[in-house]
């Protein structure tokens, strides 16, 4: 079995020239190879959709975790009910931070975010992931080269220093064409703000619409000189 400590260039292949990428083929492998001891991190933004539906073909009781930072937009809390009611054997779990905002507030002062948000991130998300991910061997997570310029070295089955953990990508040669025409082909509920200009959804103080298609992740941390939470380094 692949896990941290004995990592290494895994020899399975996957045809990422198929209808799905190698995306199903991934998760196929993954759980036959992790079992429950595999977690999806999932942020119910539109690859995570796509994700989902993936997921729930290959096992449809999967454990599911949004990291809760008590801070999304209500469009995102709205989403993850209806993708609830649409995979009812699915376990979606909400994952929140160890301090509540107002705790947070006392301990390092208002609007962390703003201030220091390298540290607010650290409180309400890297450090409940991992949690999440103590006493599990795999997570998957809904990069794609095309996301930014730190993603484009990524692999389907990758090493996860911060984490200990392996790292898979179902999705990591997909597009954003490839992304709109699963969801459009399979009529999945998704977040109404792709709608408004919102290629990536992350907490409502740190996201804005994108400037550009071209920097699908330019709407996050705007004048802030951060592009990353810190869970994909």
């Amino acid at each position: 079995m692949l896990t941290y400590d004995n990592w290494r260039e895994e020899s399975v292949t996957f045809d990422h020239e198929d209808d799905f990428k190698g995306a199903l083929q991934v998760l196929e492998w993954s759980y036959k190879t992790y079992g429950e001891e595999i977690v999806y991190a999932c942020s119910f933004g539109i690859e995570g959709i796509v994700l989902i539906d993936l997921i729930a073909k290959v096992k449809p009781d999967a454990q599911i975790v949004f990291l809760d930072t008590d801070v999304h937009f209500k469009e995102t809390y709205e989403t993850i009910e209806r993708v609830k009611a649409k995979y009812p054997t699915l376990n979606i779990i909400l994952k929140k931070p160890a301090l509540t905002l107002q705790e947070q507030e006392k301990a390092y002062g208002d609007k962390l975010w703003e201030t220091a948000p390298n540290q607010c991130c650290k409180i309400r998300k890297l450090d409940p992931l991992n949690e999440v991910l103590t006493g599990a061997k795999a997570w998957i997570s809904g990069l794609r080269h095309e996301q930014s310029e730190t993603r484009k070295h990524v692999q389907f089955i990758n090493k996860d220093d911060r984490f200990q953990s392996v790292k898979i990508c179902p999705l990591i040669h997909w597009t954003w064409k490839d992304v709109w025409r699963y969801v459009s082909k399979h009529e999945l509920t998704y977040n109404v703000l792709h709608d408004n200009g919102y290629p990536s959804i992350g907490c409502e103080h740190c996201t804005k619409p994108a400037f550009t298609m071209e920097d699908l992740r330019s709407g996050r941390w705007q004048g802030q000189g951060k592009t990353e939470c810190g869970l994909h380094g």
